[in-house]
């Protein structure tokens, strides 16, 4: 039977060149030095690609089973949690997979930048690498949404108002990634189209040309203090120390299988006795216990919008990310000679220090940090009583619907409630009553964080609540819309006296 595998894999071979690529790639030489101590900083990248690898292979089991439709995705998580025999570790170490890869990507791109790995002839290198950091992240988001839970509810929602607030195109992007104006079973069936198909296809066609880059740039050998680099003389200095170098299929290999096999074990432990994530709550936007979070390497950010008054909101969700991906795009290209070493490079030290405290800051009080809702208004805080004096019995019928449909959450009256909405005290005379009906159906996906209620609420209920928010308005003034001397909505028109 060996001899028979083996002469099958000799008829292969001889015909798809497979050892005659593969093998000048495993002994392609690197510095001599990467065999010593110091080769263990180089580990990363590779146990990176493996966290890929297991994120593939459990994405394609978990495919089988997942159904991505509205009305079955979030039954077919419980399945596979309680039903699908070994489902829940599948989805277990699907997710702790997916964090390490994130946890070794930023430290591959820490001891990247730490060693000025970065600096000549490798700047492209550093560039894809970071498309290819893009890429993770936008798979970690896309997999929550999956979920089809509370969190991946109020993530979507507020997914889509960043995106709404792009200038020009906001509302397209925003119709785009629904599939219309608001959430729904269009907007999974996108989630999982991003999700499975086209942001794993961009990051494999990254990974590629970051291993060609790497193949054609050569690995960096470990910094040494006094050691320059200067484009005009780098490639030559590091041909000649290649000829002293040793393969890469040894020591270095090696190394990265021993550092990567331990991750892993360390991953599947986790997996085992932590279990899956979710999902939580069924999507529901009417749900008065939501405490939604984002995922962790997202947290930083919603602590920054916690501290952050909601007048720079949409500099810190579309300008600050951009700023952020732009420095770290331009970072080989504003500094990419002189000194490698760390102990050369005080201020680059010091920077990657202030960012992971300002990091590990924001993350703890991201955690920490109320979602933006006044969760318990609606039960805490009645409808102030002036509001609903003399009101007709539907007025009075929606303002029990808007007390208990949680919409105080978001919304306050006369200042008391939720702050992530407007104050809706003299709305009335802003909005007309097909304006609120839209609103409120739709919800707001492409400039806000409010979600569509139209799939919540009865058309007995739309129209109580809509009766109530017109009679909202200060006194003696006519709703929005109204034409002078035409009759209010919700009062009787009074007979005009005639006169000669």
């Amino acid at each position: 039977m060996y001899q028979l595998l083996r002469k099958l894999a000799h008829w292969i071979d001889a015909r798809a060149g497979v050892s005659a690529t593969l093998w000048p790639m495993m002994r392609h030489p690197v510095p001599r030095s990467i065999d010593g101590p110091m080769g263990w900083w180089y580990v990363f990248g590779s146990a990176s690609m493996t966290f890929l690898l297991i994120q593939i292979l459990t994405g394609i089991g978990l495919s089988m089973v997942y159904v991505p439709a509205a009305d079955q995705a979030y039954e077919s998580l419980l399945y596979l949690d309680y039903q699908q025999p070994w489902g829940w570790f599948l989805r277990s170490l699907h997710y702790y997979a997916g964090s390490g890869m994130v946890v070794m990507l930023l430290v591959h791109m820490t001891q990247v930048f730490l060693q000025g790995s970065y600096k000549y002839p490798r700047e492209l290198t550093w560039v894809v690498g970071v498309l290819l950091l893009a890429c993770t992240m936008g798979m970690f988001f896309t997999g929550q949404i999956l979920r089809w839970d509370t969190d991946a509810y109020w993530g979507l929602a507020v997914g889509a108002s960043m995106a709404g607030r792009v200038p020009v195109l906001g509302p397209e992007i925003v119709h785009t990634l629904l599939g219309g104006d608001i959430i729904g079973a269009s907007s999974l069936s996108r989630f999982f189209a991003l999700h499975v198909f086209i942001i794993p296809g961009a990051l494999l066609t990254f990974l590629g040309i970051h291993l060609w880059l790497v193949l054609r740039c050569g690995i960096s050998a470990p910094p040494k203090p006094g050691e320059i680099v200067d484009p005009k003389t780098y490639d030559a200095t590091y041909h000649e120390e290649l000829k002293r170098g040793v393969p890469f299929f040894g020591d270095a290999l090696l190394k990265d299988i021993f550092f990567s096999a331990l991750a892993v074990t360390i991953v599947v432990v986790i997996a085992a006795v932590v279990g899956p994530k979710g999902p939580t709550e069924p999507p529901d936007p009417t749900l008065a216990g939501a405490n939604p979070r984002p995922e962790w390497p997202f947290l930083w950010l919603f602590g920054l919008l916690s501290l952050s008054p909601p007048a720079i909101e949409t500099f810190i969700m579309l300008v600050f990310p951009v700023l952020v991906l732009g420095a770290l795009f331009f970072v080989p290209f504003v500094s990419n000679r002189g000194e490698r070493a760390p102990s050369r490079r005080p201020a680059a030290v010091l920077l990657v220090i202030v960012i992971y405290t300002t990091l590990g800051v924001l993350t703890y009080e991201g955690v920490q940090a109320p979602w933006s809702p006044v969760m318990d208004a609606w039960s805490g805080d009645p409808v102030p009583v002036n509001l609903v004096e003399g009101r007709t019995p539907l007025e009075l019928q929606g303002a029990a619907v808007f007390q208990f449909k949680n919409c105080r959450n978001c919304h306050a009256l006369e200042g008391i409630g939720g702050r992530r909405g407007p104050d809706l005290t003299t709305i009335g005379a802003s909005l007309t009553r097909d304006q609120l009906i839209t609103q409120i159906s739709n919800g707001t996906p492409g400039g806000g964080n409010m979600p569509a209620y139209g799939k919540q609420m009865s058309p007995a209920e739309m129209e109580a609540t809509v009766a109530f928010l017109i009679s909202l308005r200060p006194d003696g003034q006519l709703p929005a819309g109204a034409v002078e001397d035409a009759p209010v909505e919700g009062t009787t028109p009074q007979p005009v006296e005639l006169t000669e």
